[in-house]
């Protein structure tokens, strides 16, 4: 029988990912900062990737997205940069659903190819190839210039003159033009506005709304919550037609972005279309409402579920915010029954770097965190390209300030990738990054990792670790069981910890002579678990400890 494989997905943007400019200058055009390329993720780099124990790659801004970067010499209509957000412009505002982004083409005419080379060259470094679906919203002016014979293109049968109307694909704010507040729209001119894509129903959405966007109308009127599914909405029809053509480039999963604003119906009857033409292809929702969690799974057909605000806010809390360990206690009870479901992570492109100042400021502190986050289910894990080397995005690129975030709006170069990429990693980012080849590769190799149930052990520890600072657990599988200690403080932990009976029963794990190994360093010694046995242990600050247990030989 085959091995299940924990998914280890790797996020990257070929848009900064391999661009080597060292002399990128703020707000700079794609001619003066550079910009990365399909065809510069060889063979070597993909390999980089997979040593990591990376089973997925997800290339972040692939379809083709509102720019300031003028294309129409090659056929390509251009923006108005009044309502486009940097020079590179947001990979969340969609331009044309059925194209990439010709930014990444070495040949602008030969783009779609390119990235089709870069699918093949990703399957035969054996790593799985996940792209962005963007339903809720597109850009200002979506226009596609490439989509199949026969498919109307978005709002082209839309009647302007209604607010809601189920067969429109837009919201319209009749009889108004488009006027945004702290925004200069140049020579662009919009009537009647359309609503902006994050569900604000105004012709005057603010600086910090989505106003490049354009909400997308799935048949729900938003001044009444009343929904207009039958006969399906051409919205739907429109979106499904997309996620085939995707399918049929051989992507093997959409990360979709913000899945909680369209509405579940929709997804339960794409999905299920979707995985008729792909059984393996997986959906991830980008989703922050807990109480939607089981719906999105269960009834949309959801895969895997982003762990933002019960995980990845505890851990950060944690570690900056003075939160006790214990939080984490109530973010398993939270998502009890549907843990492996939970897609769990400390970066993407939306978070701030853990290296950066306005984080943990030294990558290291928080791998207690790390090593929580990708042990503690069976769900995935993914890391942000860079996260691995320390990267602390100390730049202000642009129209992205020095936010401790790597800019997804700017033509630009990261500094670590940079390094890594000519061979002249610091001897820190080389450490670093073993560690996280290390852990990752545990995920897999270690069934109990991979596959197996959860047993918090801090009920049976009150009295041996500080549950403001430490957090203990087991995975079990089979015969096999990890145990993970974690120590978030800032003094070296010598103590005890007990594994009680009931989690021997749990484990199916009778009394007896064990060998424990130390997955990280490899040393091995015999231990007996009775339920009784109290285990020595010393832990670093900001460190954990990951220990296997595996049936002696009677």
């Amino acid at each position: 029988m085959k091995e299940k494989k924990k998914a280890i997905i790797y996020q990257l943007m070929p848009r900064w990912y391999t661009n080597c400019s060292e002399h990128c200058v703020p707000n700079g055009t794609i001619a003066q900062n550079g910009c990365g390329k399909f065809n510069e993720i060889t063979e070597k780099k993909l390999r980089s990737i997979k040593s990591l124990g990376a089973t997925h790659v997800w290339y972040t801004g692939i379809i083709e997205h509102a720019t300031a970067t003028d294309y129409s010499r090659q056929g390509i209509h251009p923006c108005n940069p009044h309502v486009v957000k940097g020079k590179a412009g947001s990979p969340y505002a969609i331009r044309d659903y059925y194209d990439v982004c010709p930014d990444m083409a070495v040949k602008v005419k030969n783009r779609m190819a390119e990235f089709e080379a870069l699918v093949g060259r990703t399957h035969d470094e054996g790593l799985k190839v996940i792209i962005d679906f963007v339903p809720n919203h597109v850009a200002r002016e979506y226009e596609s210039d490439t989509r199949p014979a026969g498919v109307r293109d978005l709002g082209e049968d839309d009647n302007p003159m209604m607010f809601f109307d189920p067969r429109n694909n837009f919201y319209y704010i009749t009889g108004q033009d488009f006027a945004p507040i702290g925004v200069d729209l140049g020579d662009y001119r919009e009537f009647p506005a359309r609503a902006t894509g994050n569900d604000c129903y105004t012709a005057s959405p603010g600086r910090d709304d989505w106003y490049e966007t354009i909400k997308l109308n799935y048949g729900v009127d938003p001044w009444n919550g009343s929904t207009h599914f039958d006969p399906i909405p051409p919205t739907w029809h429109k979106m499904l037609d997309i996620l085939t053509f995707w399918t049929s480039k051989g992507v093997d999963g959409f990360r979709c972005d913000m899945a909680h604003m369209v509405p579940v119906a929709f997804w339960h009857w794409a999905i299920q279309q979707i995985k008729a033409i792909n059984p393996s292809i997986i959906f991830i929702a980008e989703i922050y409402d807990v109480s939607l969690y089981r719906s999105y799974i269960f009834d949309g057909g959801f895969d895997y579920l982003y762990d933002k605000v019960t995980l990845y806010d505890a851990l950060r809390g944690i570690l900056c915010d003075g939160w006790p360990a214990s939080e984490l206690t109530r973010c398993w009870q939270t998502v009890e029954g549907i843990s492996g479901h939970m897609l769990a992570f400390l970066e993407n492109h939306d978070e701030q770097r853990i290296a950066s100042r306005q984080f943990c400021g030294d990558p290291l502190r928080a791998l207690p965190a790390l090593v929580v986050a990708a042990t503690m289910t069976s769900g995935p894990f993914m890391v942000y390209a860079s996260q691995e080397l320390g990267e602390p995005a100390a730049d202000a690129e642009g129209y992205s300030g020095m936010d401790g975030r790597t800019t997804i709006f700017d033509y630009w170069s990261v500094p670590t990738l940079r390094r890594w990429h000519q061979g002249k990693p610091t001897s820190a980012e080389r450490h670093l990054r073993a560690t996280y080849r290390k852990l990752l590769n545990l995920c897999n190799k270690e069934q109990s990792l991979a596959r197996g149930q959860f047993f918090d052990l801090m009920y049976a520890n009150q009295d041996t670790l500080d549950s403001h600072r430490q957090y203990a657990f087991l995975r079990h599988h089979e015969s096999e069981m990890a145990l993970i200690i974690a120590n978030f403080g800032d003094h070296a932990v010598d103590s005890t910890i007990r594994i009680p009976q009931h989690a021997l029963d749990c484990a199916q794990m009778p009394k007896g002579n064990y060998c424990r190994q130390d997955l990280i360093t490899g040393s091995k010694v015999t231990e007996t678990l009775d339920g009784e046995t109290l285990i020595s242990i010393h832990i670093e600050p900001h460190d954990a400890l990951m220990w296997s247990f595996k049936r002696t030989q009677k």
